[in-house]
């Protein structure tokens, strides 16, 4: 269903007077380098996108190329992929650069993760997601699920694709405290940094002093000593990006995923069959893509999310699709 999506919105935006490619020749593989701004490791974000790369490799033959920044020089590496590479795959708001970067590497496509360009560029995709969507089922969960009637999250920072979960969080909480006669607190905090779980522990552990006993990781890596802290102190998590429950799966309930590989993977396709009529845009991977949804781990999996609950669910997810439901925004 997803991919038949994907292939009608492709269909509609031809239909605007974007014109696609030909394919490319099958016997010159084509090369993609996935640039992320961080480090790979993190089982979220950045590890979702080299997902997608790794099955293009394994599908479709492409030749895949990585690079990490470690929070530093991301216009010197977004060149130095396009100086190898047929498509490069920028993860991240710190590649803001790529409005002036891209236009000097005409012969080559790029994809920008997770912001919007400011006017079209020819040769970009940029891909956002409807985060806030997925997030307001993940605070209803935690609403559901907490006993204390404060439930908590803890960002990686301060901006607005961080505040875009958790504004829909605390409206998907509130929405759970309306239709139940009952009352929901919402506390967060910010890590300021992505990659510390140290950090990420302590950020929880001062949530849940405030009483917070269902605690939403927005922060990468960071979120790794939250659910450290889930598991010493005996309170919930949530996941997010990837389907995190494997990790811990006795304190970790449900993962707000964020399928950033997915749509990779789906887009250099459609580029490999002949069609790049999205490059140009800005595409908005929203609820009823399918690239946003709520994971409860693999099948198996201790599940402390009952069936009622997760239909609950399944039924708000379809009336955000339809309008309905009208989630906050920061966007």
């Amino acid at each position: 269903m997803k991919k038949r999506l994907f292939a009608l919105l492709l269909v509609m935006v031809m239909m605007t007077g974007l014109v696609g490619v030909a394919a490319y020749a099958d016997d010159e593989p084509l090369t993609v380098a996935l640039v992320v701004a961080g480090t790979f490791g993190d089982r979220s974000f950045y590890d979702s996108s080299k997902e997608g790369l790794d099955r293009l490799a394994e599908d479709l033959g492409v030749e895949p190329k990585t690079i990490e920044c470690n929070g530093e020089n991301h216009t010197a590496q977004m060149r130095n992929a396009a100086d190898v590479a047929d498509v490069v795959v920028c993860v991240g708001w710190e590649f803001y650069d790529i409005e002036t970067v891209a236009p000097e590497y005409p012969d080559v496509k790029f994809i920008w993760i997770d912001n919007p360009v400011s006017a079209p560029v020819e040769n970009v995709l940029a891909i956002t997601y409807t985060q806030n969507e997925g997030s307001f089922l993940a605070g209803y969960i935690a609403a559901a699920m907490s006993e204390s009637g404060v439930v908590g999250a803890v960002g990686g920072e301060d901006s607005d694709t961080i505040n875009d979960f958790i504004v829909g969080y605390e409206q998907g909480a509130q929405y759970y405290a309306d239709g139940h006669d009952t009352e929901i607190q919402v506390v967060h905090n910010y890590a300021n940094t992505y990659e510390d779980p140290a950090v990420g522990k302590e950020c929880a552990l001062a949530l849940n002093d405030e009483g917070a006993d269902v605690i939403f990781q927005i922060a990468s890596a960071t979120g790794d000593g939250v659910f450290e802290a889930a598991e010493e102190k005996g309170f919930y998590a949530i996941g997010v990006d990837g389907d995190q429950k494997y990790i811990n799966e006795d304190v970790i309930i449900c993962s707000m995923m964020k399928e950033v590989g997915n749509s990779i993977y789906d887009a250099v396709s459609q580029l490999i069959d002949g069609d790049a009529s999205l490059w140009g845009t800005n595409w908005v991977a929203d609820m009823s893509t399918g690239y946003i949804r709520i994971g409860y781990g693999e099948e198996g999996s201790v599940q402390q999310v009952s069936d009622e609950l997760k239909a609950e669910v399944d039924e708000l997810a379809q009336q955000i699709i339809s309008g309905e439901i009208e989630v906050d925004t920061t966007r």
